[in-house]
């Protein structure tokens, strides 16, 4: 897995570099004291900058990091005359541990059929307003006793639209501070200093992605303010202890090789790709003040969403989703799985991208709250691949129908009508086991 991870980062930075030196840019340098000051002066309306960024690429997007994904195979493992182990015949041939339906139901048993949910609009059991006036109510209290671990378990059925903000700030222990609030501005004057490559490959996404989404463009200059600042802040480095990644390193001129000489690029270690910005842009709809937002994002970032471009064993990395959905699918929607894979449309082909963004510019962004409410509730990105696989379930009878890759990308083209607490409930209380 590390030996992959650090092949991918080869790529990343041969492709960063490459640009480089095409465009002849340097990685990072002073800004000049006009562009500084002009910078300064539209901080907080940098969307209508339109620079041109046509020659600009995106690094790498999340098609060319399947690509490296189903490459991946384990060493020791006995690849003999035998099928593959368990036949899978999915894209991931990692033999990883994952779970099953019985096991993700007790790990999940809040989201059961008998329990009150928010996002469940005709719950027999409860009277959907009941549910929620008590659910407020209990909400509150545990704001008002400030226990993160509280909060932790009460967001699992959801939150209140008025308290969510408030909540997973308190779960990820943000209180924004003065010395907070200082350290934010010390980035953004860092990002007023220099100027980075990434800060147009920041643009470019941005450009992209929110921009052209119908939810999010409004929050553009939030985006990148929060993106700029980020892409500066050091102390995001200190996620890679924990992680299998390395962080890229770029050297002084002219002191090639020389470790004394070497710097991590960018500062945080982290190079955006092909739909990042869409991680902050969910949280714009919670929080308005810059430095919060930074800090949510920041904290989201470090405890999760790294997980989702890196390649790792850990149950909420990317590698154990891909195969969690795929091992649901060939176990409980057998029929289907056989039927896409035979005319070429492996299910992770289409579902890939979803996961990789945690479904933010796929799901109404209402829906995506509820969903991330349930991954800081459990700790855990596994939902993403069961509600992944829920779709697919729910879409099922238009999927077997299909005869190509293009015409199950078309049934599965749209999420925004969908229900993301039903389709879990269903897919994990009310399948066959």
């Amino acid at each position: 897995m590390r030996k992959a991870q650090g092949s991918w980062e080869k790529r990343i930075l041969k492709s960063l570099n490459s640009m480089c030196t095409e465009l002849n840019i340097p990685l990072a340098q002073k800004r000049p004291a006009n562009e500084q000051k002009e910078l300064l002066n539209k901080w907080n309306e940098m969307g209508t900058d339109e620079p041109d960024l046509s020659l600009f690429r995106p690094v790498y997007a999340p098609k060319d990091f399947l690509e490296v994904l189903m490459n991946l195979r384990n060493p020791n493992y006995e690849n003999g005359e035998q099928p593959s182990f368990r036949n899978h015949l999915g894209l991931i041939q990692v033999p990883l541990k994952v779970k099953d339906i019985p096991e993700l139901k007790e790990d999940f048993s809040e989201l059961g059929l008998n329990i009150g949910q928010l996002g469940i609009d005709d719950s027999a059991q409860v009277p959907p307003e009941f549910f929620e006036n008590e659910h407020v109510r209990v909400g509150q209290k545990v704001l008002a006793e400030q226990d993160s671990a509280a909060a932790q378990q009460y967001v699992r059925q959801g939150c209140p639209t008025a308290l969510r903000a408030d909540l997973w700030a308190l779960i990820l222990n943000i209180s924004n501070q003065p010395e907070d609030i200082l350290y934010y501005e010390q980035l953004k004057s860092n990002v007023i200093q220099h100027n980075l490559l990434v800060d147009s490959l920041i643009y470019k996404d941005v450009k992209l992605t929110a921009s052209n989404d119908d939810y999010y463009f409004v929050f553009e200059d939030y985006l990148y303010q929060v993106l700029l600042c980020f892409s500066r802040d050091t102390s995001v480095l200190e996620h890679f202890t924990y992680s299998s990644a390395t962080p890229p390193k770029s050297y002084i001129q002219g002191k090639l090789g020389m470790e004394e000489y070497a710097v991590f690029y960018p500062p945080n270690g982290v190079i955006p790709f092909h739909g990042f910005s869409m991680y902050v842009a969910p949280l714009c709809f919670l929080y308005h003040e810059p430095s919060k937002l930074y800090q949510i994002f920041r904290e989201m970032y470090v405890r999760f969403f790294f997980r989702l471009h890196s390649i790792s064993s850990h149950p909420s990395g990317i590698v154990s989703l891909c195969l969690l959905f795929e091992t649901l699918l060939q176990t409980h929607l057998p029929q289907l799985f056989y039927h896409l894979r035979e005319i070429g449309a492996q299910p992770l082909r289409i579902s890939f991208k979803w996961m990789v963004r945690a479904f933010s510019g796929y799901l109404a962004t209402d829906q995506l709250l509820l969903l991330w409410d349930r991954i800081l509730g459990y700790n855990s990105l596994e939902i993403l691949a069961v509600l992944a696989a829920a779709v697919f379930a729910f879409r099922a009878v238009n999927l077997m129908e299909v005869t190509s890759l293009a015409a199950a990308e078309a049934v599965l083209a749209d999420l925004s009508t969908l229900k993301v607490m039903p389709l879990l409930q269903i897919f994990l209380f009310a399948t066959v086991t």
